[in-house]
């Protein structure tokens, strides 16, 4: 008689734990919901942005039109954390590379081993960062002590770094960063998101010195990292890549099974996604103006993933503007690591800059830029100031200088608020000049001295062309103390079908002239041997001799002043034991204007607008002679044939 009470408490205690079991979440008996939903916020280019821009229009009280730092995203991430918490919706927060180069605060990691970037994305919540070629600008193994400063390898339980085409050698401290191919993320919810990082073809070609870090084909690496996370179960593919747009369609298009490219390298606001199958392809522009919101709902059933921001009426790109209110935590950490760079600012300028943000001049006009494949005013201004600097510092009159659109990488813009109106500080000034280092360990590219020929500086203009139609308008230069007439139409005569291969011409130049002062120019000869003094940076000077390597008609060679190749480290300019870096040479042009309103020096007005230093001249296309001498030869002989 006592044995059933005891029967039945046994029945009771199993039946409550068979419910406890299906109700568990990751339990695989657990009724699951037939649609789950989920967020993935985005970033990419940020280019150590830490504070808005334009600087001199941020203001900690007032309204203003400055964008982006990383308090107001900080602040926008965590208002959207919240939001989403309240309804159990997980949030994946994500960026597509290119943390590092670009403004002053790009140069922190050459001091002391500062990781600012990292520390606060770790701090701020992101998930997953892809490797970007700014993060390569001080070289591969400046890149693995910035990791090592940033906790790596143990900082991968906070934010996984991944690369699954970045391959350093077994030996190379980046290989002990344990940069990961790919990796899953269980949410909260059940569902399995799989992750891998990508830096693409163009970005891989425009790491300044990566080596000797090899790159896989991104799209094979793409499809090994894929089935590897399919095998282990992932139910949602996110491909974190630093590529660009058309090489994100290209991925969606090889490998298909892919369900989001969260991608960066080519600066593109996507207001609205891009699709490509089912793939959906997201990028949220540059430098924070804005963070990237894609949310998200996956059908168990069906296997099907939906964006519902147009349902919900969310935006997909977040303006980080003056109405997100900053983060006070990572605002103050901000403020740590300006202070940080203030000091160091001091030493660099010699004590003239005491402040990033302090005004040194003023313009009543942007030094514009983004002009394709042409000169442009902040083209001009850089050369300018590079000849105008290279000459008080050898002493010696400066033929041409040489600056690539690539490397710089911003206009120069006054103020617009009423505080800042025509003002420009040097934070927004060193924002068009500041990529690179040099051998002495400051940053900033050196300024090269060398010789070159009336016919190399000809060459200098094709390869210009060529390489900007091929590739991008990052290839193409400026120029001071040269005026040329181009033809980009006649650079490639055509491209061999099938096999994608450009033949080029070498006549897109059509006349280039030396300015030798006071509104003269003479000619510059296709076979001219004369000497000409040229000055650029250290990166130009090295790869513009590479381009013969492969079309040895363009072979370039640069000189010293008795016409014999030189070494390129022993042509670096100097200003007592420091090296003169290319912003240096901007910051002292600008310094020397005239001193106007607010005792401030002034831009000159001839910078509001291109002066035809480089002009495009349409011509008739090299291909059209031989067709027209073709065509009459075919028409002699027919006339010929029926006479």
């Amino acid at each position: 008689m006592l044995k059933v009470p005891i029967v039945k408490n046994h029945i009771f205690r199993i039946i409550q734990i068979f419910i406890i079991l299906i109700l568990l979440p990751g339990s695989g008996l657990a009724f699951q919901d037939e649609s789950v939903r989920f967020t993935i916020l985005h970033t990419n280019d940020e280019h150590s942005h830490l504070i808005p821009h334009p600087a001199i229009d941020d203001h900690p009280q007032l309204s203003n039109s400055a964008q982006g730092g990383y308090a107001r995203l900080a602040s926008a991430i965590k208002q959207i954390k919240r939001e989403k918490e309240g309804i159990e919706e997980p949030v994946l927060v994500l960026s597509g590379g290119d943390i590092l180069g670009g403004p002053a605060f790009g140069w922190l990691p050459l001091k002391d081993g500062v990781a600012a970037e990292m520390k606060l994305f770790q701090m701020i919540g992101y998930d997953a960062i892809t490797i970007g070629n700014h993060e390569f600008d001080y070289g591969s193994y400046q890149y693995a002590d910035y990791l090592r400063a940033a906790g790596y390898p143990d900082a991968h339980s906070r934010t996984v770094l991944l690369g699954a085409n970045t391959k350093p050698p077994s030996d190379h401290p980046l290989a002990e960063m344990d940069i990961r191919s790919h990796f899953i993320k269980e949410l909260p919810n059940g569902l399995k998101i799989g992750i891998f990082g990508l830096i693409g073809n163009d970005a891989i070609n425009k790491t300044a010195s990566s080596e000797p870090v090899e790159f896989d084909d991104p799209i094979e690496s793409a499809r090994i990292a894929v089935q590897e996370l399919m095998d282990s179960g992932a139910d949602i593919i996110i491909a974190l890549t630093h590529s660009g747009v058309p090489e994100d369609r290209a991925l969606a298009s090889a490998v298909p099974e892919i369900d989001i490219i969260v991608g960066g390298h080519t600066h593109t606001s996507l207001f609205e996604p891009i699709k490509v199958g089912n793939t959906v392809i997201v990028q949220a522009g540059s430098y924070l103006s804005y963070l990237g919101v894609l949310e998200l709902e996956w059908n168990r059933e069906e296997g099907s993933l939906k964006v519902m921001n147009t349902e919900s009426g969310r935006a997909f790109l977040k303006p980080l503007d003056s109405g997100v209110e900053p983060d006070e935590e990572v605002a103050s950490e901000v403020l740590r690591y300006t202070s940080m760079l203030n000091e160091w600012v001091v030493d660099l300028s010699d004590g003239r800059i005491t402040d990033i943000r302090q005004p040194i001049a003023t313009s009543s006009f942007t030094i514009s830029g983004g002009r394709v494949m042409s000169e442009t005013p902040v083209g001009n201004y850089i050369t300018d100031a590079m000849k105008w600097a290279a000459e008080k510092a050898t002493g010696n009159r400066v033929d041409i200088a040489v600056q690539a659109s690539g490397a710089i990488r911003a206009e120069i813009k006054p103020g617009v608020e009423e505080w800042s109106a025509g003002q420009i500080s040097f934070y927004d000034l060193i924002m068009s000049t500041g990529l690179g280092s040099g051998e002495d360990g400051n940053p900033g590219y050196p300024l090269v001295s060398v010789y070159m020929t009336g016919a190399d500086i000809r060459k200098s203009i094709e390869v210009s062309l060529l390489l900007s139609q091929l590739r991008d308008n990052a290839y193409f230069l400026q120029y001071s103390g040269l005026r040329a007439a181009y033809d980009p139409n006649r650079s490639i005569l055509f491209t061999i079908p099938f096999i994608d291969k450009p033949i080029p011409t070498y006549r897109g130049v059509l006349t280039a002239e030396l300015d030798v002062g006071s509104g003269v120019y003479r000619s510059i000869d296709n076979d001219s041997d004369e000497l000409f003094h040229v000055v650029t940076d250290r990166y130009v000077a090295g790869f513009l001799p590479l381009v013969g390597e492969i079309l040895p008609k363009l072979n370039i060679i640069l000189r010293d002043q008795e016409g014999n190749p030189v070494d390129l480290d022993e042509r670096v300019i100097h200003e007592g034991n420091n090296e003169l870096k290319v912003w240096q040479a901007v910051l002292n042009y600008t310094l020397s204007h005239q001193v106007r309103e607010a005792d401030l020096p002034e831009i000159p007005l001839r910078y509001e607008s291109t002066e035809n230093r480089l002009r495009i001249v349409p011509t008739l296309p090299l291909w059209v002679w031989p067709v027209a001498i073709f065509s009459v030869i075919v028409a002699v002989i027919i006339f010929l044939f029926r006479r």
